[in-house]
């Protein structure tokens, strides 16, 4: 790789997922050696993963920290990589043989964003020696050990690893002992004592020997120790383990006092010799012995303290055995405890946004395109296998997903375009669990945020805003407020109002009226005349703070509403400081038109609808048409000639209030007759020319006076009708069989025009004085109508009352009833004289047995007419108060048929709609009589009431 320092290579990989252009995930590695100088050049991302600049683009690099050191530097712009600070490879990253810095670096141009996975691998140097824990060591051999023998020796500790590790073991040159190097199950080397010749304490009662430990560097570094070995006097038999060596796999959850294994030695002698203690060999580090613990009296090997799989996965030591006698010679067994991971350990979450402000939110622009990247979800597990695997899901909201980035990391991307006025932040949970069993779980909440850009403009809450200004206004009054909302914030949101450059008579429309432009209010500039102007469109331009600023527009159309601020003008005839001389033919006929006055007024509507009035003068001599403004006469002239008449007229408009103007016309009177195509007025137009002038109100007042006095009418005559119905059944009860009494009964009633007096049939009604069989009471029987037939009973029946049974509310004329017959004598109304049973003359047989009720009570027939006087028509003609609009009763044509009848003459106007409605359906049982005659009634709508004019004085011999 070339000089210490300046060394350094790149290999380039794409990731091993396949991810969209945009967020396009790589991993690029770095070699480095430890303790090169800072600013030492790793590398440049911008040639090594070949980005090509885009058109008028420049790509710009950022780290993303996910540590807590300075090690590496960035340079932003092109992505060379350095080193920040001497990096010392055996503080971060111990005996690992393979060292890397990992973290992200974010490449972004516009919106386009790629990240970058950076593994940089720091390689070992040859700094650190071998080193022994002690720089001197004894060692007591009994003379009889057997040629062989393994001593086991301190192994020396090197910080280096891979070649700078410790390579091989040296002994100095003697004639009894050599060495063996060997490796352990993790790894390491060491050196075990053998022995090659047999002792003799008396030759030769100890050695001192060097062991040297070297590493694989160029140069190689050594550490060395020195071994004193006593020889001692032996015991004849040293205990012996059933095995050798053990292996043995502990859960990394085990509890403290776990027995690991049992172990067992045996020692054939007696006494001291033969007994045997246990414990660890003199080598085995303070580490071993905190975690383990051999009881010396069983070699029970159990657990000491909790381990960690994460911390050390293997552990080595020896177990020694040794009898009480003089000269022990230990026994060896060498115990291998392998560490098995258990699923102890939770997930990691960690999550690196690309743009933050507050801790533990992402930012994003709501422009962001699709697929853009947003934060990085690292996660981590210090378990091993499938207990630290690691399965990420992304909870929330549809618009972002998880996409690995590479192992254990994986990116937050959106998934469509975004909107800030629809969804301003999005909280996401970021879920973490491992494939272990069971499984552990982490939950991460977090919180995208997007940040506003100005993509709406400003809305008016209407396109187009209608106002009325009175005229004639103040300068400066209030208009209307016209209010634009932006869905944007800040500055993008702020609305300010600015009135479109237009022109008004010739005049830019910032003459008229102001608008403020920060809270949208108009406000008149000068006073408006709606004779000049009556309408204003302005447009209206609404703007965000936006950069570019978007706008909105709307019209406002300010409608003049006119005032009676002008009096009529008259122009004709012409007038001279306010009067004027008209020539006047002595013989003018009356009704002569002298003149016409007529005004204009420059107001519109009602203010400008004028009315002519003669304000002085002879009014019985002349008259002016209220409508044309026509001055005309009433009469023949009896003046002289020469003579001048003068009348005053005023002009009026309809405004509120009225605004007038009057003219003064001198009439000189000259001898002659008056043009033969001259206009004179004739009755009918005038008295048409009268009504059109009527007012609306006086109209509406007099139809409600004329449907009043309507009901009032119709009131009066059901009163007359009931009252004379109650006088009829004062009367006897007559019957009459055949053609003679039916004779009788139509000379006895030849007043009353309504009774019927043709045809053959059974009537009920009541006789009247002598005309009647001599004012004798005649029993006759009653035929009435019944269900489906005819039945006959008798009117004299004494068991009979003609009094209510109070079992149903009857009209009139009952105990309950309003309308009585001492209410009719106080009117003034005469009522014949009731006696014996003569009131039962309209019962049924239903009636005379349960007494008189509603259920049995029929209509009468039509008695003699009384009522009001009648009124007078403007025709001349009378109308009688409505007498041929009593009620009459209705029977059936056949007698298999009740529902074929006459049907009762009654108005139907809205007072006596629920009586008519009454008579008409209920049942009853019907007296039969005979069919009326024929005639015509008087419909209400022909009744005419006359409408009166004002009254005017006027000689009746002038009127035309």
């Amino acid at each position: 790789m070339g000089m210490r320092g300046w060394n350094w290579w790149v290999l380039v990989c794409t990731s091993l997922a396949v991810l969209p252009a945009l967020t396009e995930g790589k991993t690029v590695k770095y070699e480095t050696f430890e303790e090169d100088a800072p600013a030492t050049v790793i590398g440049n991302l911008a040639k090594d993963i070949s980005i090509s600049p885009s058109s008028g683009s420049k790509t710009n690099f950022r780290m993303m920290k996910q540590f807590n050191s300075s090690f590496i530097r960035l340079r932003e712009s092109d992505g060379q990589l350095t080193i920040g600070e001497r990096i010392d490879r055996e503080r971060i990253c111990k005996h690992t043989l393979h060292c890397l810095i990992a973290f992200d670096v974010v490449s972004f141009s516009k919106e386009q964003f790629k990240l970058i996975h950076v593994e940089v691998e720091v390689k070992d140097i040859n700094d650190n020696s071998p080193e022994f824990p002690r720089k001197e060591s004894s060692l007591e051999i009994s003379e009889n050990t057997a040629v062989g023998t393994r001593i086991p020796l301190d192994f020396a500790v090197d910080e280096d690893v891979g070649l700078n590790y410790i390579q091989s073991y040296q002994i100095s040159v003697n004639s009894h002992f050599t060495i063996d190097v060997l490796s352990r199950a993790d790894g390491v080397k060491y050196a075990e004592l053998v022995l090659m010749k047999e002792l003799d304490r008396e030759t030769q009662a100890s050695y001192a020997l060097e062991l040297v430990a070297m590493d694989g560097g160029n140069p190689s570094r050594t550490g060395t120790t020195r071994i004193n070995v006593k020889v001692k006097d032996y015991n004849d038999n040293s205990p012996v383990f059933d095995r050798n060596n053990f292996s043995v796999d502990l859960p990394e959850d085990a509890p403290v006092g776990f027995l690991l294994l049992d172990l067992n030695a045996e020692d054939p002698d007696e006494g001291l010799n033969g007994e045997v203690v246990y414990g660890f060999g003199n080598q085995v580090p303070s580490e071993i012995r905190q975690l383990f613990r051999v009881d010396r009296k069983t070699g029970r090997l159990t657990l000491e303290s909790p381990i960690d799989f994460e911390s050390k996965k293997t552990y080595e030591f020896d177990v020694q055995a040794t009898d009480l006698g003089p000269n022990p010679s230990p026994a060896i067994c060498k115990i291998v405890v392998q560490v098995q991971d258990v699923n102890d350990n939770a997930p990691e979450i960690s999550i690196t946004p690309m743009t933050s402000i507050t801790a533990g939110i992402a930012y994003i622009t709501e422009s962001a395109a699709r697929e853009s990247f947003v934060a990085l979800v690292s996660t981590s597990d210090r378990d091993s296998g499938a207990n630290g695997q690691v399965h990420c899901t992304l909870y929330g909201h549809d618009h972002f997903r998880l996409q690995q980035a590479y192992e254990d990391s994986f990116m937050i991307v959106s998934t469509s375009p975004l909107d800030r006025e629809k969804i301003p932040e999005y909280n996401l949970t970021v879920v973490a669990e491992d494939l272990g069993s069971p499984p552990f779980r982490t939950i991460t909440q977090y919180t995208i945020r997007l940040t506003d850009e100005n993509d709406n403009a400003p809305v008016f809450s209407k396109p187009v805003y209608e106002v009325a200004v009175v005229e004639n206004n103040a300068p400066g009054a209030y208009i209307t407020t016209v209010v634009a909302r932006d869905m944007d914030l800040g500055h993008n949101g702020k609305v300010s109002y600015k009135l479109a450059d237009t022109y008004v008579m010739g005049s830019p429309v910032s003459a008229f009226v102001s608008l403020d432009p920060a809270s949208g209010s108009f406000y008149a500039l000068r006073s408006f005349n709606y004779e000049v102007m009556k309408q204003l469109e302005l447009r209206i331009t609404a703007s965000d703070g936006g950069s570019p600023p978007l706008t909105g527009t709307a019209t406002v159309n300010i409608r003049i509403v006119d005032q009676n601020d002008n009096a009529p003008v008259i122009n004709q005839p012409v007038l001279n400081n306010g009067s004027a001389e008209v020539l006047l033919p002595r013989d003018a006929p009356s009704g002569y038109v002298i003149t016409q006055v007529e005004a204009r007024d420059a107001d519109e509507g009602v203010n400008a609808e004028l009315s002519y009035r003669l304000a002085s003068g002879e009014a019985s001599v002349f008259s002016v048409n209220k409508a044309t403004g026509e001055v005309y006469l009433n009469r023949m002239l009896s003046h002289g000639v020469d003579e001048t008449l003068r009348v005053t007229v005023t002009v009026s408009d309809n405004g509120r209030p009225a605004l007038t103007t009057s003219a003064t016309l001198h009439f000189l009177i000259i001898a002659g007759a008056p043009p033969s195509d001259r206009t004179v007025y004739r009755a009918g137009s005038r008295e048409a020319g009268e009504h059109a002038q009527w007012d609306l109100s006086v109209v509406i007042i007099i139809v409600l006076a004329g449907s009043c006095t309507l009901l009032l009418l119709a009131i009066i005559l059901i009163a007359t009708t009931c009252n004379r119905r109650k006088r009829d059944k004062t009367g006897d009860d007559t019957d009459s069989y055949g053609e003679k009494e039916t004779l009788e009964r139509g000379k006895n009633n030849s007043d009353n025009p309504l009774l019927p007096l043709h045809g053959v049939g059974y009537s009920t009604l009541p006789g009247y004085g002598n005309g009647y069989n001599n004012g004798k009471e005649v029993v006759r029987p009653i035929t009435i109508w019944k269900g489906n037939s005819y039945t006959t009973i008798s009117a004299r029946d004494p068991a009979f009352s003609g009094k209510d049974s109070g079992k149903g509310d009857s009209d009139f004329n009952d105990s309950d009833s309003d309308i009585s017959g001492t209410d009719l004598k106080k009117e003034g109304v005469p009522v014949p004289p009731m006696g014996g049973q003569s009131g039962l003359w309209a019962c049924t047989s239903e009636c005379k047995i349960l007494g008189h009720s509603d259920r049995c009570w029929s209509p009468s027939t039509v008695h003699a007419n009384t009522g009001p006087s009648p009124v007078p028509t403007p025709t001349g003609q009378t109308l009688s108060s409505f007498n041929s609009l009593s009620k009459t009763a209705s029977l059936p044509r056949d007698s298999l048929r009740r529902d074929n009848y006459y049907q009762a003459h009654i108005p139907k106007t809205t007072g006596l709609q629920s009586v008519y409605e009454k008579v008409l359906h209920r049942e009853y049982d019907y007296v039969l009589v005979t069919p009326p005659i024929p005639m015509r009634v008087q419909e209400i709508s022909e009744i005419t009431i006359p409408v009166y004019g004002p009254t005017t004085t006027r000689c009746p011999s002038n009127e035309v």
